[in-house]
């Protein structure tokens, strides 16, 4: 049995960034070249200097740099695991240790000749990393903080979203219509809603199997056909997907609310969704498309609360390495959302 787990990157404001994250990567080498150039500047006389005092700081620190982000992320699982500020501590030790080294072993690059300040320079470039290493901390940490609050906003709505007084009574009025004719289904339905709700309530940061989010999805449409019938349909396409697969709970079964209700609802003939799911390499595509009356017709105009809501929790686990599309015509609406692929363990 495979259990729904949390991922260790930014969940928490007291966390360290996931150093194996590309966004992470790529917004560490984004400000310390950000960085370097505004000290080029500093340092240069005329515009003329701009460039050869970026080439001087770039020789110390791009090796500095990379050999430090590629030794972070050997060192992530361990990382993760420690407490925040002892984290911090590494991390900085890391980078001054990383610094003298490459200043030491670089010769006569970093220590031009007559120079005679190699004390100065030593404690200069020290005093440096400890300044970037905050300056990247700090950032990583204000980030998680302001995704931390977008994140706390999206479960509430998220909330609200799920127990809708529409669906919500709707529901019970179609269950109160069956419950002596078909007691049996009747049961199923009360049974399935309280699963639906029961979701509705767990940590927006916790991955869970696909699979259960697959059964959640299907119990809710069950609920749907109850008072829809045929009016609703929904084309399953899963293509080799493992139980062990892992994404964020209530990412399916909102899209397929916002295809019934903003889609097929206002539909007199009804309609089908389409819902579809593979893996790309290391990625996991999942893609809901439904047909939908013209916009001028559309008599649930809606927020798009639930969709934003999604996009805001897929930038706070998996920051870049997460992409979301819509595209909509005259007659459909699809959604598509690319994430990592990520197994769970199996006990």
């Amino acid at each position: 049995m495979n259990k729904a787990r949390s991922i260790k990157q930014n969940t928490s404001p007291d966390a360290l960034p996931n150093f194996r994250n590309l966004g992470v990567m790529l917004r560490i080498l984004l400000i310390c070249n950000g960085l370097a150039l505004l000290q080029a500047f500093l340092l240069a006389n005329v515009w003329a200097d701009v460039p050869l005092r970026m080439m001087q700081i770039a020789t110390l620190l791009s090796p500095i740099l990379l050999s430090g982000l590629l030794l972070l992320w050997a060192m992530q699982p361990w990382l993760g695991r420690i407490a925040y500020w002892r984290g911090v501590l590494i991390v900085n030790v890391l980078a001054v240790m990383l610094t003298l080294a490459i200043y030491h072993f670089g010769g006569e690059l970093y220590r031009p000749p007559g120079g005679g300040g190699t004390y100065f320079d030593v404690v200069r470039y020290m005093l440096l990393s400890v300044l970037v290493c905050g300056v990247l901390l700090v950032y990583f940490r204000w980030r998680n903080r302001v995704l931390s609050r977008a994140l706390h906003e999206a479960r509430l709505q998220v909330l609200r979203a799920r127990i809708r007084p529409h669906f919500l009574f709707n529901t019970i009025n179609a269950v109160l219509s069956i419950v002596r004719t078909e007691p049996k289904r009747a049961e199923t339905a009360l049974e399935d809603m309280s699963d639906l709700f029961r979701m509705a309530m767990v940590e927006a940061q916790d991955l869970v199997p696909l699979r259960q989010e697959i059964e959640l999805s299907k119990q809710y449409i069950a609920l749907e056909q109850l008072r829809m019938g045929e009016r609703l349909r929904v084309n399953w396409q899963v293509v080799e997907m493992p139980d062990v697969v892992l994404i964020p709970p209530l990412l399916l079964q909102p899209l397929l609310e916002n295809a019934v209700y903003h889609g097929i609802e206002p539909l007199p003939q009804g309609g089908s969704i389409t819902v579809t799911l593979h893996r790309s390499g290391d990625e996991l595509r999942l893609k809901v498309e439904n047909p939908c009356a013209p916009s001028g017709s559309v008599s649930h105009p809606g927020n798009k609360m639930a969709l934003q809501n999604i996009r805001e929790r897929l930038a706070l686990l998996f920051d870049v390495e997460a992409r979301y599309q819509v595209e909509s015509g005259m007659d459909f609406y699809r959604v598509e959302i690319t994430l990592p692929y990520i197994k769970g363990e199996t006990v």
